[in-house]
């Protein structure tokens, strides 16, 4: 009998399971070498492994550190079942590097700080989605060694589970921020289309603007308001209001601040067109992973109601000038 089969037999008779974690009974000596040899591992899926390793220890401190920042008791104690569930990996990971690794300390810091700005649920799914090659290097492996495949399925089930049921405010209304930028983009867009060659003075626009974008976000956010209301508690028909109105105020600021900036008009309209492309994009960038749905469909339909509304106001703006012989 080999080495590598005495060593196989040995684990699998002192396999125990504790704290959650698959981990060999300590008083069994251990040779990396050995076990990397009776499962055939070659050297570039061992640099992989090094390297899913790591990445198992950098998120249980993420989700570490996140269950210490979040105030609501439910999503802490979820935050801190996936960092155990990732330092059991990390456990497992070593059994056949060999060694333990440190956490990536930018990272650390980039998810903590995206998931506090942006929310957990965003910054958790985000990070998730960069480490799309280690559930892949799990699932080739988990074919042939039981580890791998039961570390597959945690990622694949287990902590997908746990995110989806942590409690979100920011998701929860994101059909009134939807509606809040939807509006504002095709409303205001194509409005300041109209007006720039109308006009043709960026104060003047600026000032239309404003005036208009404001007192329809107010209009918009009481309309949600009556709205949820009768279909909602008091305290969310309120919250769903603000997020409309909230929504559509960054909007209506974001798109009017070129005529601010630039004197010529024609500029402005440019880097207003791209920064509603840009609300468009980083929007439903956010959507699309938070929420899991499809990027690409969302980013072009949005886009295209938006820049379509724009250009047919701008086409009226020009004509009704000609029309009313108006000369600014």
């Amino acid at each position: 009998m080999t080495i590598a089969a005495v060593w196989y037999i040995n684990y699998s008779v002192h396999k125990v399971k504790t704290d959650g974690c698959i981990t060999a009974d300590r008083h069994i000596g251990f040779n990396k070498e050995v076990y990397e040899m009776n499962y055939g591992i070659d050297a570039d899926t061992m640099k992989s492994l090094n390297k899913a390793q790591e990445n198992e220890i950098t998120e249980y401190h993420i989700y570490l550190k996140l269950s210490s920042f979040i105030k609501n008791e439910h999503n802490s104690r979820i935050l801190q079942q996936i960092a155990r569930d990732e330092l059991c990996h990390h456990d497992e990971l070593k059994k056949f590097t060999g060694t333990d690794k440190k956490p990536n300390k930018l990272k650390v810091y980039f998810y903590t700080f995206i998931s506090v700005i942006f929310g957990i649920t965003f910054g958790i799914k985000l990070m998730e989605k960069g480490e799309a090659n280690s559930e892949k290097l799990y699932r080739k492996l988990g074919d042939s060694i039981e580890e791998f495949k039961i570390i597959a399925q945690e990622e694949d089930k287990h902590e997908k589970e746990l995110v989806e049921i942590i409690e979100e405010d920011r998701l929860k209304f994101v059909g009134s921020m939807v509606l809040g930028l939807n509006d504002a983009l095709v409303e205001l867009t194509g409005t300041l289309a109209g007006l720039t060659f109308a006009l043709k003075n960026t104060r003047l626009v600026a000032l239309a603007g404003l005036i208009t974008g404001i007192a329809a976000s107010l209009s918009m956010a009481a309309s949600e308001y009556l709205s949820a209301r009768t279909e909602q508690e008091g305290s969310h028909a309120l919250k769903s209001s603000l997020y409309t109105g909230g929504a559509y105020v960054f909007t209506v600021i974001f798109l009017v601040l070129p005529y601010l900036v630039f004197s010529s008009y024609v500029l402005s309209l440019v880097f207003t067109i791209i920064a509603a492309i840009f609300i468009i994009l980083v929007f439903n960038f956010y959507i699309s992973v938070a929420k899991d749905l499809p990027f690409k469909q969302r980013f072009l339909e949005m886009a295209g109601i938006s820049l379509g509304v724009a250009v047919i106001s701008f086409i009226i703006g020009y004509l009704i000038r000609l029309f009313l012989g108006v000369d600014v």
